[in-house]
């Protein structure tokens, strides 16, 4: 075993620590519920659900946020195998747009995705960042910071990073000169150039701040 297998292999036993205490307590299941999108200009929300029954050996899962794009979509087809079950919940642009607040639509997609499981039963949820999820009739908690220490949530983080990467690839195709595929609809230089250029597309975000301004300026 290398080293870096062995670093690894230790980095997952501290990850999967949580869901074994919760397998201990006698849960069966342990759904990682995480989301991504909720800084970009443009695109949708997009939350995930992972539910497992053990912990595979899947010593690379970590935060999306620290895995390279080529290896989240090796990691994704290696998780989505492994978990027992897994969802994904969406709050699109005109959605988002109507909601007018990211905190609502973020718990939004995050409910959508857990309601979306079809396993059930014996069921513990746990849910990146400070507040739980209303209207989920399981145990659950909220952990800040989870997707660095829970591996459900690393592992929901993941299927949520590569499902809206792959959905802002296929709005740079719809929407071309906005650069959607580089920079996944988040307010780089690039991007804000092409707005300022270009004017917003169906997919931008309206109730975010440069997106609104841009629209002011053309009104006044």
């Amino acid at each position: 075993m290398t080293l870096q297998e062995k670093k690894d292999g230790k980095r997952l036993a501290k990850i999967s620590r949580m869901e074994r205490e919760l397998f201990v307590r006698g849960y069966r299941h342990v759904a990682g519920v995480d989301e991504v999108g909720r800084g970009p200009l443009a695109g949708p929300l997009v939350a995930a659900a992972a539910v497992f029954y053990e912990i595979p050996k899947l010593r690379r899962v970590r935060d999306s946020k620290l895995v390279p794009e080529e290896e989240r979509e090796a990691l994704y087809e290696e998780i989505c195998g492994s978990a027992a079950d897994f969802s994904i919940g969406t709050v699109e642009v005109e959605e988002l747009n109507r909601i007018g607040n990211i905190h609502k639509s973020d718990l939004l997609a995050m409910k959508r995705a857990v309601d979306g499981l079809k396993i059930t039963e014996s069921l513990y949820v746990l849910i990146d960042g400070n507040f739980i999820v209303p209207g989920i009739p399981w145990d659950q908690e909220a952990i800040v910071d989870g997707d660095a220490l829970s591996f459900c949530i690393a592992a929901a983080s993941i299927i949520a990073k590569v499902t809206r990467d792959r959905i802002m690839r296929k709005y740079d195709e719809m929407f071309p000169g906005y650069s959607f595929s580089q920079n996944k609809g988040y307010g780089t230089n690039g991007h804000l150039e092409a707005l300022e250029k270009l004017g917003p597309c169906p997919v931008h975000r309206c109730c975010f701040t440069p997106v609104r301004e841009w629209f002011q300026r053309k009104l006044f």
